[in-house]
């Protein structure tokens, strides 16, 4: 590979360290050791980290429990999704304003939680239809959405993924889903999570660190490591996850990461020896 990573020395000179999930510190429930290892090391040496993930199919509560079992003993408050994006977004920008959400049990129930006012889908038009990643999508979901959306529904999902990586390999992600409704209604929706301007406000405002003082870890090019680049955090890629080293030839410079590692394991190696 042609790409040759700057000096090492600034990565360490970070304070928030940003790790994506699926492909970067695990895959589905196969997790990665090094993983566990490096945020160990970095917690040790008096450095923040928050894990974020643009799966909002489940909730704080959910990753909490499975990063516990991982082994990350992670706190409710290093913990950030999508979901959490919209839902701020929603409550600050849209408040009061109906939504029908193609989401999981999970995520509904989040949605409801925060007092958002929920549809059915049944009704004949909705003020906003938000879709996401959904393991329970039914084509009757869909079929709402479309149908509220061609009625004049802002439209918005929470993250723009295509695929969720899993130790079995990819399965079809929110992106995926939003391409149907596009395709069925001519109407693209207003994206959330990763690399969206609302997530790095989002973790600037909960955390208080500026752009300059984190660094974010990911596997995709197009989420990871564009929220990075397009809002001046620095972006690390690991190819433990959907990119390979050819996408990363294929891509313009100014879409480039700042440092590739195959894995998590070569960064702790550099940063802990």
């Amino acid at each position: 590979m042609n790409f040759q990573n700057p000096a090492f020395a600034p990565l360490k000179d970070k304070e928030l360290y940003i790790f994506d999930m699926d492909g970067t510190i695990y895959l589905g429930f196969q997790v990665f050791p090094f993983a566990i290892r490096f945020i160990n090391n970095l917690r040790a040496a008096g450095k923040r980290v928050l894990f974020f993930t643009n799966n909002a199919s489940h909730t704080t509560a959910y990753y909490v429990e499975k990063l516990t079992k991982l082994g990350f003993s992670p706190t409710p408050d290093e913990i950030m999704t999508s979901g959490d994006v919209t839902i701020e977004y929603l409550k600050r920008h849209r408040a009061g304003k109906s939504v029908y959400l193609v989401g999981t049990d999970e995520l509904v129930e989040n949605f409801r939680e925060n007092k958002i006012p929920m549809l059915t889908g049944k009704e004949a038009s909705a003020d906003i239809v938000v879709t996401s990643f959904d393991t329970t999508l039914t084509y009757e979901k869909l079929d709402n959405a479309c149908r509220l959306v061609r009625g004049g529904a802002e439209y918005l999902s929470t993250h723009p993924d295509f695929n969720c990586p899993t130790e079995t390999g990819f399965i079809p992600d929110s992106g995926a889903i939003a391409a149907f409704v596009t395709a069925s209604t001519g109407k693209t929706p207003t994206y959330f999570g990763k690399p969206y301007r609302e997530t790095i406000e989002m973790i600037c405002e909960a955390t208080g660190f500026s752009c300059e003082q984190m660094c974010i870890f990911g596997d995709r090019l197009y989420t990871d490591i564009a929220v990075g680049k397009r809002h001046g955090v620095t972006a690390v890629l690991v190819l433990s996850g959907e990119t390979t080293e050819q996408d990363v030839e294929n891509a313009a410079e100014k879409d480039r990461p700042d440092y590739v590692f195959p894995s998590l394991d070569e960064v702790d190696q550099q940063f802990f020896g």
